[in-house]
């Protein structure tokens, strides 16, 4: 198999795979330590538990050791050792025999797909529980059930990986994305390995505009709690930003806004998506369901949207063992995913405000910028270039000349550099 990025993504993800992650623990760290070997500079940071994070609380950490049921016939099922879905996330431990009426209260499944295994987790009540695919659901018959759950619920630490990638500008874009779920490949585990070779591609540039802070924590109680330490230094520094979840099937793009809608993040999101995939799904505020809730809560509202490929909760696979790297997941969709976050991230740094600095039209032939054969594609290469300049007043950003020109911003990069060579615009990066 040949070495390219996307396949480099999809090793890293089937390396993660069997990994048992939940909001704390040791899968959370081991999934750490292994993006840090390829971004070295990753600091891992450690909150204990009991730590309050505005209204929230660090919880205890969880362990899990094994996992299983044992049937009245002797057979092991429900095993946490053969896929870690099948226990119920934060289980307390227990060891007891009960009639399968009564564990039938404690077995979860999906009617509607009985060959999948749900994801299911109780981190905040205390509960134990397993996750069974309905079919086999459905064969158990009457008898006293073995019930092992060998877990450790204690005062530990929840921990999670920032990389700051600093640039020419203290103003930073914001990137996060979460390391919390066992084993589910789209939803989320194709956004730490597509973060990861993001965080590698920035590392390669020499002079970025700006400076890119990177984080992998769980969801939710993660973001709160990175909030609640950095929420001053987010408000006062953050221009842009995207919440990395979802980036990994070959099905779809999609788009999340910001609470506000309306941010620089939001504009490059979409005119991104508009024109690698013109039939990309545009959700509301109201379809949230991740870290952006955090991200841009009110008296928080930093510029956070959201590029995806199929959204959370939108397939079928989804908060399943159906969501896996053979089916879902693929290499081409990693990359994808990584491909339309970098043109987002490219815009970022690349976006201006041009300027152009004689009245009237500029003489383009004597400029050599003129074609010397007139065709219906040269043409349309002089009115691209034409109509960059015309928009060139030094108040327009690259971006909205991009929409005014219904254009990809990155067909006018070049002709940026083309029109600065030659002296006929001027590049700001404020509006003047």
């Amino acid at each position: 198999m040949q070495n390219t990025l996307s396949n480099q993504i999809y090793n890293l993800a089937k390396k993660l795979w069997p990994i048992n992650r939940s909001i704390t623990g040791d899968g959370v760290r081991k999934t750490l330590s292994i993006i840090k070997e390829k971004i070295p500079e990753l600091k891992i940071f450690e909150i204990p538990s009991g730590t309050e994070v505005f209204d929230w609380t660090v919880p205890k950490e969880w362990k899990v050791r094994d996992a299983y049921i044992i049937t009245p016939d002797g057979e092991k099922i429900c095993q946490f050792k053969k896929n870690n879905l099948h226990l119920v996330g934060y289980s307390s431990p227990i060891n007891l025999k009960i009639p399968l009426s009564k564990l039938q209260d404690h077995l979860y499944s999906l009617p509607n797909q009985p060959d999948a295994i749900p994801y299911i987790t109780s981190y905040y009540e205390k509960r134990w529980g397993f996750c069974i695919t309905h079919d086999e659901r459905q064969s158990l018959t009457d008898g006293d059930y073995q019930v092992y759950i060998d877990t450790e619920l204690f005062d530990g630490s929840l921990s999670y990986g920032e990389i700051l990638i600093k640039g020419q500008t203290s103003e930073e874009i914001f990137i996060s994305t979460y390391i919390c779920h066992p084993s589910m490949a789209n939803n989320e585990l194709s956004g730490p390995c597509v973060t990861t070779f993001l965080a590698k591609k920035l590392k390669e540039f020499k002079k970025l505009k700006y400076s890119y802070r990177l984080i992998f924590i769980p969801e939710t109680i993660g973001s709160i709690t990175y909030l609640s330490q950095n929420i001053e230094h987010l408000k006062q520094n953050v221009v842009a930003g995207f919440n990395v979840t979802c980036v990994g099937d070959d099905r779809d793009y999609s788009y999340l806004p910001s609470r506000k809608g309306n941010t620089l993040s939001d504009q490059i999101a979409k005119h991104v998506l508009k024109h690698i995939c013109p039939t990309f799904k545009s959700y509301k505020w109201a379809d949230r369901g991740s870290d952006e809730r955090q991200y841009c809560a009110p008296n928080v509202d930093l510029p956070i949207a959201s590029i995806m490929r199929t959204k959370y909760g939108m397939y079928d696979e989804y908060h399943t063992s159906l969501d896996d790297l053979i089916n879902v997941v693929t290499a081409k969709g990693l990359e994808g995913g990584f491909n339309a976050l970098w043109k987002a991230i490219e815009a970022l740094e690349r976006n201006s405000y041009p300027k152009v600095t004689i009245l009237c039209e500029p003489q383009l032939g004597k400029r050599d910028l003129y074609p010397a054969l007139l065709t219906e594609h040269t043409n349309s290469k002089v009115m691209q270039m034409l109509n960059l300049i015309t928009w060139s007043d030094g108040a327009h950003s690259l971006i909205d000349i991009a929409e005014l020109c219904d254009s990809p911003i990155w067909e006018l990069y070049p002709i940026v550099k083309k029109l600065e060579d030659h002296k006929l615009i001027e590049v700001h990066n404020e509006p003047s």
